[in-house]
């Protein structure tokens, strides 16, 4: 795909996002149009700047995620630090944390050395920096991305390609740049935002395993089930997430064990969404199939479909 092509796409996609009626003919837009009208922009005149390195701000491991995933499918750009034109792999991660309250270095050399190292890639939690070392005519950190959980990173690659997940790989160096908090607090914090949500902690936990908005999570199970565990459509989808019984099997779920559920539901979106590059996406691919999203090149055309991404963002929106 060209880079022609390839902004025409985004485009398209920035425009089912929002789902909204069709708009006059883009041929001969351009991406920093396409996403001043999404809202992609970075810091311009006006803006409040970001506080210094260490202090929190809005920032939690799933706010850094949900963050970082308003920018996939964002084309690479060497030096890129607006999204409006395009981001490199070290302004991605500036951009992030900055709009969350935490000024970070410039560069991904720079910004290794920022915060506290983390041992190994089995101690690292979503929101976490890693770091690589690509160049071997060029010695020191040349790359960085940001951990999201189960193995899988948020990054801008290279020249080509847009911000996307991909897997982790074996970093040469990584650092946490949040606040330290223990376990108990993060868990607290985090039910605290779904207080009065049934399975809240459940949500909260699979969301951080796998770098998925426990809102959203919830959101899912409200629209799927009205959090009933024991619930079977009439198609035959079961349990709390709505699962059919044949890609329960295939991801290995119970569907009527809600910790199982909500854990499978929260890996099968973390793909979906890694695949399709939005949230909206992989929430068409949840209910509609993903061979139907494929074939559709975006939201399928179906009133069901359509209406099930709109109540859930805004559920999820409304439990944030």
């Amino acid at each position: 795909m060209d880079g022609l092509t390839a902004v025409h796409s985004r485009i398209s996609e920035i425009q089912t996002r929002f789902l909204t009626a069709p708009r006059p003919a883009v041929a001969n837009a351009d991406w920093t149009a396409a996403a001043a009208a999404a809202g992609l922009t970075g810091a311009g005149a006006g803006a409040t700047p970001a506080t210094t390195a260490g202090t929190a701000g809005s920032a939690s491991e799933g706010a850094v995620v949900t963050e970082a995933r308003k920018y996939l499918g964002v084309p690479y750009l060497w030096g890129g630090t607006d999204p409006a034109k395009g981001l490199d792999c070290s302004g991605f991660t500036k951009l992030v944390y900055g709009n969350l309250g935490i000024d970070l270095p410039r560069t991904s050399s720079q910004q290794a050395t920022a915060g506290t190292a983390v041992a190994s890639l089995a101690d690292a939690r979503p929101g976490d920096l890693v770091f690589f070392d690509y160049s071997p005519e060029r010695p020191g950190i040349d790359h960085v991305g940001i951990y999201v959980g189960d193995g899988k990173m948020i990054a801008a690659p290279q020249a080509g390609e847009v911000v996307k997940v991909q897997d982790v790989g074996n970093p040469s160096v990584i650092r946490r740049v949040l606040p330290a908090e223990p376990a108990s607090a993060r868990t607290a914090s985090s039910t605290a935002s779904l207080s009065g949500v049934p399975y809240a902690d459940l949500f909260t936990r699979a969301g951080a395993r796998h770098g998925v908005d426990p809102a959203l999570l919830a959101a899912v199970a409200q629209q799927e089930s009205s959090f009933d565990a024991g619930a079977v459509s009439p198609a035959g989808a079961q349990g709390l997430m709505q699962f059919m019984p044949a890609t329960a099997r295939g991801l290995g779920v119970d569907p009527f064990d809600p910790a199982s559920a909500v854990d499978g539901a929260a890996r099968y979106l973390a793909e979906l969404t890694g695949q399709f590059g939005s949230t909206e996406l992989g929430l068409a691919a949840y209910n509609a199939g993903p061979g139907t999203v494929r074939r559709y090149g975006g939201i399928p055309p179906y009133a069901e479909t359509q209406d099930y991404v709109r109540s859930v963002m805004s559920k999820a929106e409304a439990l944030r």
